[in-house]
């Protein structure tokens, strides 16, 4: 079976008694400036049977390993499912100042939490036992069962976050939910990084989107930073690089 074609495979298995499968997955948590951005991405059993995912997902792969026309194909390929209900996708950001102060693993699961809540609160998840049969009509009404999707976030599992979900490492090169939301991050980061390039002229960010190249790394040394910068990021980055006085520009 080709490699790609796994992603569809393995998510057919990994839904198997669930309504649906959510993947989640991150862009921009190694870079030196912008936000980190999560995706996130439903599909359904009938969704991996249907039509597209059987004649078209061996194209989808985790986003570092597909060109930028590729993923804007795909991108735009997801909207227009999306719109026809076949999927649902969302994402969320976490900015600079809360990769400062979250440190950028906080900031990512933030990020991933602000994705998720873009279909259900954490308290969907909880579980819940059913009205008896002698249950008032308010009892009754007010009822919500335990949302039934299963949550994959590409790594390892996260400490301390809010929605009950598996990690599968590697996840964007196998689990194709997963793959989907990894496109859905890295697209809407770089978009938002090319509008960040017009807010500060001059470092780049349309071309490296903020990512350590050595054209970003000269470019910094040469005009300091700007807003847009992990202040902690630099200093680890240029520790020892630089004379120590020059630490304070960052």
């Amino acid at each position: 079976m080709p490699k790609r074609r796994q992603l569809r495979a393995f998510d057919l298995k990994q839904v198997f008694g669930f309504a649906s499968l959510l993947g989640v997955d991150e862009a921009g948590r190694g870079a030196l400036a912008g936000p980190v951005v999560a995706g996130a991405v439903i599909v359904t059993q009938e969704f991996l049977e249907s039509r597209w995912a059987v004649a078209k997902s061996g194209r989808v792969n985790d986003s570092k390993q597909l060109t930028p026309s590729e993923r804007a194909e795909l991108f735009a390929e997801f909207e227009a499912l999306a719109a026809q209900g076949q999927i649902h996708a969302h994402h969320g950001a976490a900015d600079v100042d809360e990769i400062e102060r979250l440190n950028i693993l906080g900031a990512t699961k933030l990020a991933m939490r602000r994705a998720l809540e873009g279909f259900w609160p954490p308290s969907a998840f909880a579980r819940r036992e059913e009205p008896d049969l002698f249950a008032g009509a308010e009892e009754v009404k007010n009822f919500q069962p335990q949302i039934s999707a299963r949550i994959l976030v590409d790594g390892l599992p996260l400490r301390n976050f809010p929605y009950p979900h598996d990690g599968v490492v590697n996840g964007d090169a196998r689990s194709l939910c997963v793959a989907m939301a990894s496109i859905v991050a890295k697209v809407t980061r770089d978009r938002q990084m090319d509008e960040l390039d017009a807010q500060h002229p001059g470092y780049g960010f349309a071309q490296h989107k903020g990512y350590g190249t050595e054209e970003h790394r000269d470019t910094i040394l040469r005009l300091g930073r700007c807003p847009q910068h992990r202040v902690l990021f630099l200093r680890k980055l240029f520790a020892g690089r630089v004379d120590p006085a020059q630490l304070d520009m960052f």
